[in-house]
C-alpha cells in the first residue's frame, strides 16, 4: 500500500493549517505524507501558531505558505479544510472533512492555545481512521 497523503487547507496557509501538519507528521512519523496549502497564503507562518507549537516541542519554522494548486488535491487521498469555503476544488473519490476552527490569526497565545489543543485531538483522531 502506498502512503496516503493529507493535504490541511485554510486561507493562508499561516496558522490552523500549519499547527494541524506539524502534529501529523510529528504523530506519523512518516507513515503519512504531509502536506499543507492556503488559498490566499500569507508570506510567513503565524508567529503565535510557531509560539504555541514550541511548547509542545514541535518545530514548524522551517514550513512556508504555499499556494493551494488543484495538482497539491489531485494528489491527496484526505483533503482537510478549515475555513477556505468555495476556494477547495472539489474531486470525485477523495475524502474531504471541514474542520470548524476559529482563526488564530491576530490572537494571543492563550487564544490559541485551545486552537492547537483541539487540531492535535482531531489530528490524532484523523491519524487513527487513516492507519486503521
Amino acid at each position: 500500500m502506498s502512503t496516503p497523503t493529507v493535504l490541511f487547507v485554510c486561507v493562508h496557509n499561516a496558522g490552523r493549517s500549519q499547527m494541524a501538519a506539524g502534529y501529523l507528521q510529528h504523530l506519523a512519523a512518516g507513515r503519512i505524507d504531509v502536506r499543507s496549502a492556503g488559498s490566499a497564503p500569507k508570506d510567513q507562518i503565524n508567529p503565535v501558531a510557531i509560539e504555541a507549537m514550541a511548547e509542545e516541542g514541535i518545530d514548524i519554522t522551517t514550513n512556508a505558505p504555499k499556494l493551494l494548486t488543484v495538482d497539491a488535491v489531485k494528489q491527496a487521498d484526505v483533503v482537510i479544510t478549515m475555513g477556505c469555503g468555495d476556494a477547495c476544488p472539489i474531486f470525485p473519490g477523495k475524502r474531504y472533512e471541514n474542520w470548524e476552527l476559529d482563526d488564530p490569526a491576530g490572537q494571543g497565545i492563550d487564544s490559541v492555545r485551545p486552537i492547537r489543543d483541539e487540531i492535535r485531538t482531531r489530528v490524532s483522531a484523523l491519524l487513527d481512521e487513516i492507519l486503521e
